[in-house]
């Protein structure tokens, strides 16, 4: 596989042929993100992913489901995109769902027919990175869109048939705004009801603009303590209708995984316990992006 740079994809994709079909990211000026930061966004050449597809077509027939990397394959021209959803069916007809990361931006540049084809194309899941639902954090962090306009993207996905993932971030308000943060970012999935909610916490970064905002005083980062009231703070809000929820990224001190609202009370005891400090948590060795 023509892989360039690192490639980023999520917990649940970790059985997935990973086809990387962009190098970067397009929109690339988050600050707290560094995945991207020295790597040229460009959409790659038709021949590069087809001698790919070729390879997986041959060592990969075990894989049931394709990622498309790096980090907004969306992107890419509605035609464009067809055409290689068309070209995987026929390569590796024995699988049953693509997936792809997408920003707010490029969802709200796709009508709903536009994403509803894509679905009956093979697009089964996409995973949105939200962040903060705390409109000054979004700014903040430069994410490129509002609270308004993340709720008007994530309803859109919904409405086309897709599996939605929402990605939120622990810390990433600072201690003035943590536990504000945490409260409209529930507010904000309970008006999305995503299919998935993926929780991860913020690791500053010395190659991003937010790490060097926290090396020089501006910023700064909740502790372990502040994190898990953060956490118990948005799970206590959020009232969203048959959703996988899970906080089993590397960056987090201690695992949750399950669905709401059956696991919401189990999910609760777990931060009490991280709380009171009766947790086992994971040691900073072991965190990580």
């Amino acid at each position: 596989m023509h892989y360039e740079g690192h490639i980023i994809r999520p917990p649940s994709e970790a059985n997935a042929i990973i086809l990387q079909v962009t190098t970067g990211c397009s929109h690339n000026r988050c600050t707290f993100c560094g995945a991207y930061r020295e790597q040229k966004f460009r959409i790659k050449d038709d021949a590069v992913v087809d001698s790919d597809l070729d390879f997986a077509a041959n060592y990969c027939t075990r894989q049931k489901t394709v990622f498309l990397a790096d980090g907004d394959a969306l992107v890419i021209p509605q035609q464009r995109l067809l055409d290689l959803f068309a070209r995987i069916k026929e390569k590796l007809p024995w699988v049953r769902r693509i997936s792809l990361y997408a920003n707010c931006r490029d969802i709200l540049n796709r009508s709903p027919e536009e994403l509803a084809e894509l679905k009956a194309a093979g697009l089964g899941r996409i995973y949105m990175g939200l962040e903060s639902g705390h409109t000054k954090t979004l700014a903040t962090i430069k994410k490129g869109a509002t609270s308004a306009e993340m709720i008007l993207a994530g309803r859109r996905v919904k409405e086309a048939g897709i599996f939605l993932s929402v990605t939120c971030l622990l810390g990433i308000a600072g201690i003035r705004y943590s536990l504000q943060h945490a409260a409209d970012t529930a507010a904000v999935l309970n008006k999305i009801q995503p299919s998935q909610i993926a929780v991860l916490t913020l690791m500053l970064l010395d190659n991003t603009e937010l790490g060097q905002t926290a090396a020089a005083g501006s910023f700064q980062l909740p502790d372990k303590l502040g994190l898990f009231q953060e956490l118990r703070t948005l799970i206590v809000r959020l009232k969203v209708p048959r959703c996988q929820f899970q906080a089993n990224h590397a960056s987090n001190y201690f695992t949750l995984d399950g669905r709401l609202p059956r696991d919401k009370d189990n999910f609760l005891a777990t931060i009490d316990e991280a709380i009171a400090g009766t947790l086992d948590l994971k040691p900073e060795t072991l965190r990580g992006l």
